[in-house]
């Protein structure tokens, strides 16, 4: 199963073939861990399940279907005793966690959410790779019984933060040393996936990476730990908000009553990336070294920068634009070919009524035939049977519409009540834009507690932040909560060293022949003293 992934990871999501010279090392390491290997193992697993039962046990009588097969003394047949214990150590899981695993040691910017997300469209073998196993190892055999149906295939999906959980933890218990998350590849996605200039932000993003290095850019083997991805967004957030001064001034409120900009401003932004990747790529097929191939690559992208209220209404756009819609479920075939091969691979119907199988196969016929025209006809059919019913709704959603908006509000008013409900809904509360601004720095927000913790920001910022966790896939609450933890590191880094800058040198505790020497060399600096 590990083979087949792999094998599909380089070849359909253009993964490095690296991770196919190294699962093997690792899995080995993985299943030295678990000590499955070891000689008495086999005897062991029998003892253990013999001693799950207690109490007084009934008088076991043999089956005569499996009468050649060894039992423990409660009558479980041997084989599956084995089973279970090499599932409860080994489950199929595994598979995708030591997958992942071999991505993150090769530096690929693949992350759990992606592995999950091809797996459930079977694009990745995980749920029907039991019909490829059974090709290439048989269904069963005499020495093992069970079939590779039931041993191979997973009973559900697993959450993207199992994956990453499962795989940090299997780095620990083989003593593998795990790097963080390769930042630039995965960052440069989501700066694409949002058409964000690429140019501008991502070297900014890099240096809060490199300055900041969060522990949450690391592989941990806590499952309710913020996700790697949600730290890597935090980073892009908090880099944005640097460069455009997203500092809660109201620019998107401003800009609901200066609409200049339009949809065309995406596209430009979208293009100025496309030319960033085709320059970056260029420069990767290039032997030169690092400072040349980054040089090349500024040379060549637009030299326009973004304003922010631009940049508000790109969020804006891409929010409303991002949904993760699976590749099945665009149309009913599609949906249907889906469970076939994927959902219910390697099933078939218990009946053998001919006259039923030909009865679904007209069905589907007439499907096809009628599956164009068959909704608008009902529905213009429906209108007209029943004008009534139609001029009675309508009137209630303009009942409903009225209740909720004044007829003297201004589309600015109601981008803002709209904005407040959206807040609401995510436990945030809306901030006024600031109007005496004392200190025009890096505002920090926080939280307070009703009967919930609520969230007080702004709206620039509040757009900036939906937007960002609609990308990563996560609640808007859980990406601010990560953006508090940065900010929070990133004031304590620069305390420590604003403190370490202050300190002064006691030169009492100097030789006099070193502080003559340094004030007869001219020396005012207390720092070159201790140099």
């Amino acid at each position: 199963m590990i083979q087949l992934q792999c094998q599909a990871l380089v070849e359909k999501f253009n993964v490095s073939p690296l991770i196919i010279g190294l699962v093997g090392t690792l899995w080995l390491r993985f299943l030295a861990s678990t000590r499955i290997m070891a000689d008495e193992w086999a005897d062991q697993a029998v003892n253990d399940s013999e001693a799950q039962t207690q109490g007084e046990t009934e008088e076991f009588k043999p089956s005569a279907k499996f009468r050649s097969e060894p039992v423990n003394i409660h009558g479980k047949r041997v084989v599956y005793v084995w089973y279970r214990s090499l599932r409860s150590k080994i489950p199929i899981s595994c598979s995708l966690a030591i997958s992942f695993l071999v991505c993150h040691v090769a530096r690929e910017g693949v992350t759990p959410l992606d592995m999950l997300k091809w797996t459930l469209e079977g694009k990745l073998p995980y749920f029907a790779a039991f019909g490829e196993i059974e090709k290439q190892l048989g269904s069963h055999s005499e020495a093992c019984p069970i079939r590779a149906s039931r041993m191979f295939r997973p009973i559900q999906a697993i959450s993207s933060q199992k994956l990453e959980a499962m795989a940090a933890d299997i780095a620990q218990k083989i003593g593998l040393e795990l790097p963080p998350v390769n930042f630039y590849a995965i960052a440069f996605r989501y700066c694409r996936q949002l058409s964000l200039p690429v140019r501008e932000i991502l070297p900014q993003a890099c240096r809060v990476c490199e300055w900041s290095m969060p522990s949450e850019l690391y592989l941990s083997a806590n499952e309710f730990r913020i996700p790697t991805r949600v730290c890597v967004m935090s980073i892009l957030i908090v880099a944005i908000r640097i460069l455009f001064d997203i500092n809660g001034y109201g620019m998107w409120e401003f800009s609901l009553s200066n609409s200049s900009c339009s949809l065309s401003q995406v596209k430009n932004t979208e293009t100025e990336s496309q030319s960033f990747i085709n320059t970056m790529e260029k420069a990767d097929e290039d032997s030169s070294s690092n400072n040349s191939q980054s040089s090349g690559a500024k040379s060549e992208v637009a030299d326009s920068k973004l304003s922010v209220v631009e940049l508000l209404q790109i969020l804006e756009e891409k929010y409303n634009e991002l949904n993760d819609v699976h590749a099945y479920s665009s149309d009913l075939p599609s949906y249907l070919q889906y469970c076939k091969d994927v959902v219910f691979s390697g099933l078939w119907p218990s009946y053998e009524d001919l006259e039923e199988e030909k009865l679904l196969e007209e069905f589907w016929d007439f499907y096809q035939k009628h599956k164009g025209s068959g909704t608008s006809d009902h529905q213009g059919d429906a209108h007209q049977s029943r004008p009534d019913e139609v001029e009675k709704t309508r009137s209630i959603d303009q009942n409903s519409a009225s209740c909720t908006q004044s007829p003297e509000e201004s589309p600015k008013d109601k981008a803002i009540r709209q904005l407040k409900l959206d807040m609401e809904e995510n436990k945030f509360c809306y901030i006024p834009p600031r109007i005496k601004v004392k200190r025009k720095d890096y505002l920090h927000y926080a939280r307070r507690r009703k009967d919930v913790y609520i969230y007080a920001v702004h709206a620039d910022y509040y757009i900036l932040l939906r937007a960002c966790a609609k990308a990563a896939q996560v609640e808007p609450r859980v990406m601010h909560i990560a953006v508090l933890g940065l900010e929070r590191r990133l004031r304590w880094l620069e305390n420590r060293m604003d403190a370490s800058l202050k300190v002064k040198l006691n030169l009492n505790g100097v030789c006099d022949f070193c502080k003559d020497e340094f004030v007869q060399n001219g020396g005012s600096d207390p720092m070159d003293l201790k140099t």
